[in-house]
């Protein structure tokens, strides 16, 4: 299915009053916090490769597409150049937000949800220049649903009041969500090169661990490679401390967010909960590597810590990161 997003609504002034509170300060704490940004000042929230070619500089493994390789500088120079792409002036984003049933979990400052919100809000802030626009896919079960995209502030406002008016899923309620196949849409019906962000908790288990190790993290693994072929991608990775390790609080009864199913565990177990961490280490670290070799910018935000300083970290060290390939600043954003 592929049905818009109703426009938000409220059941109560209660409801509404506080929807409005949460985005006001969702606005106050990006702009305050990330000032100096904003604009267009970060390098990493950018279209990629333009369509038009640039200057030639030298090649650098590992971070340039052979594919611009500038065959005639290169016979002259005797040296590998590359033709580095003039970035596009307008940006298109599309954010693809994971509204399933485990992103309805938090047990610290927020739930994942609602990091997910914030995170389209700043993303939508940052990006705020003229011609600019912002759309939202949300994938919940089969559907990839559709929030309008559009530009400026109201936009903007509209979007995120959407995304706060989103159902919670009840579990059975949806099939598991397919985040390989929400994201192998989003780029079959958005071609148009610009910025694509990923939000998820990456717990999609299906295909795990497949015959080809560049896909063995679940069915979203190649999809978000071909992805970073045509968009800058980033990911971001919501996270919550009880997912990470157990607390010792005796019989504890785990259900599954997608399908209800319940489990007694005995946390006193000092094994069972080392077990636990160990593998829950090990699958983020899997995550992370499946993201890394990908190309996407990976930014990780947890339920128990401040969203915006860690944006603002991962902003300034991916500006530091670009100004380093392009010293010159000729592409990117100045």
């Amino acid at each position: 299915m592929n049905r818009p997003l109703p426009p938000a609504t409220a059941s109560g002034p209660d409801l509404l009053a506080g929807r409005e509170r949460a985005l006001r300060a969702l606005e106050l704490s990006v702009k305050r916090r990330l000032e100096g940004y904003l604009q267009g000042d970060i390098t990493g929230l950018r279209s990629g490769p333009g369509s038009e070619p640039n200057e030639a500089r030298p090649y650098q493994a590992g971070q340039d597409d052979v594919r611009r390789m500038d065959w005639n500088v290169t016979a002259r120079s005797l040296e590998p150049h590359v033709r580095a792409p003039l970035a596009e002036r307008e940006l298109e984003t599309w954010a693809l937000v994971d509204a399933s049933a485990s992103m309805d979990f938090g047990t610290a400052l927020s739930e994942k949800r609602d990091l997910a919100v914030a995170v389209v809000g700043a993303v939508g802030l940052l990006a705020d220049r003229p011609g600019n626009r912002l759309g939202v896919r949300v994938a919940l079960g089969n559907e990839l649903r559709r929030v309008p995209d559009g530009g400026g502030h109201a936009a903007l406002r509209r979007t995120v009041r959407t995304l706060l008016s989103l159902p919670r899923a009840t579990p059975g309620e949806y099939p598991a969500t397919d985040l390989g196949r929400a994201i192998s849409r989003l780029a079959r019906e958005h071609p148009r090169p610009g910025l694509r962000v990923v939000v998820s908790d990456f717990h999609d288990d299906s295909g795990l661990f497949p015959a080809t190790a560049g896909d063995r993290l679940g069915g979203w693994a190649g999809p978000l490679r071909r992805l970073t072929a045509r968009h800058e991608v980033l990911a971001v990775e919501i996270v919550d401390p009880r997912e990470l390790e157990l607390p010792e609080v005796g019989l504890l009864t785990l259900v599954d967010p997608e399908t209800g199913r319940r489990r007694e565990v005995h946390t006193g177990s000092k094994r069972l909960r080392a077990r636990y961490a160990a593998a829950m280490t090990e699958r983020r670290e899997q995550t992370a590597q499946a993201i890394r070799a990908a190309g996407a910018g990976h930014l990780i935000l947890r339920t128990d810590t401040d969203w915006v300083r860690d944006v603002a970290a991962f902003t300034t060290a991916r500006r530091r990161a670009a100004a380093r390939r392009n010293p010159r600043g000729r592409t990117g954003i100045r």
